[in-house]
């Protein structure tokens, strides 16, 4: 059994997340900056569907990419030093996250429903979430 949280209520420690689903940590609370940020701080991320309450994740393992162990192969070498590309960063946010959004061939529906888009972009607005694009 998860704990359902109220708005202001603690997130119950990760450790308590359960193994099957795994990760499933908590239902409920609310999507503020404050709630997301505090979340993401201890390894908790919001995952859920349209019409189903907030859940919150913690699954083990996770994934953690470390930028100094990056393999870059001849192929991607090639085009970084070509450059067919424009990099930027936070120029379109709300456009990534409505295209992120979008439906796509196979798939049944999105994590990033219209709820979601509202928190991630007052967290962008707080300077808190960015976009690259490429």
């Amino acid at each position: 059994m998860i704990p359902w949280l109220q708005p202001g209520d603690a997130f119950p420690p990760v450790r308590s997340a359960l193994r099957h689903p795994n990760g499933l940590l908590a239902a409920g609370a609310d999507l503020s900056p404050s709630r997301l940020t505090e979340a993401y701080r201890l390894g908790i991320f919001p995952w859920f569907s349209p019409g189903e309450p907030i859940l919150w994740w913690s699954p083990d393992p996770r994934m953690v990419l470390f930028p100094a162990e990056v393999r870059v192969t001849r192929s991607l070498a090639k085009v970084l030093r070509n450059r067919p590309y424009e990099l930027r960063c936070d120029t379109a946010f709300a456009e990534v996250m409505r295209a992120c959004a979008a439906p796509r061939p196979g798939q049944d529906g999105t994590w990033i429903t219209g709820e979601m888009l509202e928190a991630y972009l007052a967290l962008h607005r707080a300077g808190l979430a960015h976009s690259v694009e490429t």
